[in-house]
């Protein structure tokens, strides 16, 4: 039970390093590597917000809906940019749309910015797991191999860090009301430990991404 506080306690701290990181190489990054760090500092303020709510014993459920959305949104920025000359973007653009009005409609009228939103949390990672498979597909391709021979070992890793948070996570987050209501307290707390241990893999992933930066 003390490892699983303790993991659940301080899934921060990948987050915290990867900041930080992100924060000090900015301005060396490529286009692609950059507009994945507004992710990155999008989830750092609304993990700050949330950690600040929750000591002071108040629901902090309504960052959980706002960091679906912008998360989304900037997630959709970056596959943008990656899968540029392979998904036409209006396509992406559209899914971006589909998903906001989804998300919104369920939050205003399912599932209220108080309770946990699961429907949109499921339908999140059904799209960045496509996402994800998607520019895995178009990394094999020798072509793209070789014009972004730089960055394809920082795409491997960030975009593995995605997949393996969203496809580890999406049961989890399907049935995270029922998890949370019905289910024990202690049978709870494992499946947020879970949780929190492959949050950290993700933003590991995401540090070692950055760090294979191009250097030219």
């Amino acid at each position: 039970m003390e490892i699983s506080f303790i993991l659940i306690k301080f899934a921060f701290i990948p987050l915290l390093i990867v900041t930080i990181y992100s924060i000090y190489v900015y301005r060396k990054l490529p286009k692609e590597l950059r507009i994945f760090t507004w992710f990155i500092f999008f989830s750092a303020a609304i993990e700050l917000c949330s950690r600040i709510f929750w000591l002071q014993s108040i629901n902090n459920m309504p960052f959980l809906h706002l960091y679906v959305a912008g998360g989304f949104c900037f997630l959709a920025l970056f596959y943008d940019e990656v899968l540029k000359g392979f998904i036409n973007r209006k396509i992406i653009i559209a899914i971006v749309v589909f998903f906001l009005l989804f998300t919104i409609t369920n939050s205003l009228f399912i599932q209220d910015i108080y309770t946990f939103n699961s429907y949109a949390l499921s339908l999140e990672s059904i799209l960045i797991i496509i996402f994800s498979l998607s520019t895995y597909t178009i990394m094999l391709n020798d072509i793209v191999k070789k014009n972004r021979i730089n960055l394809v070992k920082s795409l491997n890793w960030i975009n593995s860090g995605l997949f393996i948070y969203y496809s580890s996570s999406l049961l989890i987050f399907y049935f995270g009301d029922m998890i949370t209501h019905l289910f024990s307290k202690e049978s709870s707390l494992y499946a947020w430990v879970i949780h929190s241990f492959f949050s950290m893999i993700m933003y590991c992933c995401f540090f070692v991404g950055l760090w294979h930066k191009p250097t030219n």
